[in-house]
């Protein structure tokens, strides 16, 4: 079984710049994502790192982890813009990965450096659910919404008014159906999701891992900041 693992890391942010390798809790974020990366690595035999980055700084950073990563490719400007898709990406790391390896990967695990809050647990538990599915193309993590698109999220309809973005007649959000966030933790693939050429990660079989315990993107700066808050004072209840 062949599995690639990709750290897809831009070198442009506007939100927070330099996010993926601005230094939180005495390490570069995208070191807790690429430590998830290798402990995996060791206990699947098979399994590839790479680093798929336009960024040259980024990979400094990274070669000097002294890890098993492949920081060779550098992702072609037309995929490194605000409007490239990040499939897209995957895609071209993949097909570079394969080239050079000479294998066909069966799975891509994409792990997130924004998303950091994973465990290898919640990767290897993920994993497992995706492969005794046979007919699942990919699975990928998410959390308990805190907004209920049934109960408490509306949208404008037709007339200019607003109600509730999906119908049904619940009078608690405990009693409407379970909705989810995508925290962009991580996405596992089968190699069929490539070859089914999917645009996005959401597909007519595609599978969610509900993480255990707190998980979150960083998204602003503010997002950075209750992250570091919680890594410095030991505040999650899990070791990365």
């Amino acid at each position: 079984m062949a599995i690639l693992i990709t750290i897809c890391a831009r070198g442009g942010s506007k939100g927070i710049p330099g996010k993926n390798i601005k230094m939180i809790n005495g390490k570069s974020l995208i070191y807790y994502s690429i430590k998830t990366a290798i402990d995996f690595a060791k206990e699947f035999l098979g399994t590839k790192v790479v680093l798929s980055t336009d960024d040259a700084e980024i990979k400094a950073v990274v070669n000097n982890f002294n890890v098993e990563i492949d920081t060779e490719y550098s992702r072609p400007e037309f995929l490194a813009s605000d409007s490239a898709g990040k499939i897209d990406a995957i895609k071209d790391v993949l097909s570079y990965s394969e080239k050079k390896n000479n294998v066909n990967f069966d799975y891509v695990i994409d792990l997130d450096v924004t998303s950091p809050l994973r465990t290898l647990n919640d990767l290897k538990d993920a994993f497992e659910l995706l492969k005794n599915d046979s007919e699942a193309y990919n699975i990928f993590s998410v959390s308990p919404a805190n907004r209920n698109p049934y109960f408490n999220m509306v949208e404008e309809d037709s007339s200019g008014y607003y109600s509730t973005s999906k119908k049904g007649s619940f009078l608690t959000r405990q009693s409407a159906p379970n909705v989810y966030d995508m925290n962009a933790s991580f996405y596992i693939y089968k190699h069929s999701f490539f070859s089914n050429n999917f645009k996005g990660a959401i597909t007519s079989r595609s599978m969610i891992y509900e993480v255990p315990h707190l998980c979150f993107d960083l998204d602003h700066p503010i997002d950075f900041d209750f992250m570091e808050f919680l890594l410095v004072n030991n505040k999650l209840n899990f070791k990365l």
